[in-house]
């Protein structure tokens, strides 16, 4: 099995590391010391992302040579879906925030075997924090274990959100960072219930996210409700729910009319 041949230790390691090169630059409260451009509207990207990029390719690779590898920054090797195991990486997931100085990104490293997250590993050195999941073992941050939110009433759930949509004024807003990963670990440390999104996202951005959330007890699917696999041809989802399972239903009922009705006129 891949899981018992990964060396864990090393993977959490090289996350570290790529961590620690890009906290090097970054700057509370001020722009890092980086080159940062837009690759599109409001979508930065800075040196430092490439950079760690590099790194995490190169350490990975060389820990798992056999796994293919698709990350945001690299141009996408098609090979990749020939392979039964991806290294699914964001350098740094939360670009926005880190270019401006706030804490709310992250390092995020999974790796995938036939479509589904085995081995995860988060690092947000902004907020001293790191996590690691591994599938069917449970999840730590900073080495201790967690468990998710375990609401069993929609309403008042609270959502990492700057507002919310009048029809879910009945939901309560907490602080949200930039990077959707680390809102997903707020509902596997318990700190918000509901993590949800109405757009087509990337797979990189929430693969090891995913895996942190599912082993906490949090439900992981699309804004449809249905589930989410990883190492497709076009690596996308559309929206997504990450919640406490006894509010799952509930938020799938919620969104999935909304879902359904952006998804037609796209």
């Amino acid at each position: 099995m891949p899981e018992r041949q990964l060396d864990r230790d090393a993977v959490i390691a090289a996350t570290q590391e790529a961590a620690a090169l890009a906290f090097a630059s970054w700057r509370d409260g001020a722009v890092p010391d980086a080159k940062v451009w837009e690759k599109s509207r409001d979508n930065f990207v800075s040196e430092i992302d490439m950079a760690v990029d590099a790194l995490l390719a190169t350490r990975l690779q060389a820990i798992l040579p056999e796994a293919a590898w698709l990350s945001e920054e690299t141009l996408d090797d098609p090979k990749r879906l020939d392979a039964r195991l991806l290294w699914l990486v964001d350098p740094i997931d939360g670009t926005r925030d880190y270019v401006r100085g706030r804490s709310g990104w992250c390092v995020s490293v999974a790796l995938v075997a036939d479509g589904i997250p085995i081995f995860a590993v988060m690092a947000a050195p902004a907020e001293d924090k790191i996590w690691v999941a591994a599938r069917g073992e449970g999840v730590t941050c900073n080495n201790a274990p967690l468990s998710g939110s375990t609401r069993l009433d929609f309403t008042g759930s609270r959502v990492p959100a700057d507002e919310l949509p009048r029809l879910d004024v009945d939901l309560v807003t907490v602080t949200k960072p930039n990077s959707i990963a680390m809102r997903m670990t707020m509902v596997a440390c318990d700190r918000a219930d509901l993590v949800a999104t109405l757009r087509w996202g990337n797979e990189w951005d929430i693969a090891a996210a995913h895996l942190v959330a599912q082993e906490a007890g949090a439900v992981v699917t699309d804004a449809l409700g249905g589930p989410i696999l990883y190492n497709k041809r076009k690596p996308l989802d559309f929206g997504l729910i990450c919640c406490a399972p006894g509010i799952h239903a509930a938020a799938v009922e919620r969104l999935s009319g909304r879902a359904a009705r952006l998804l037609a006129a796209s």
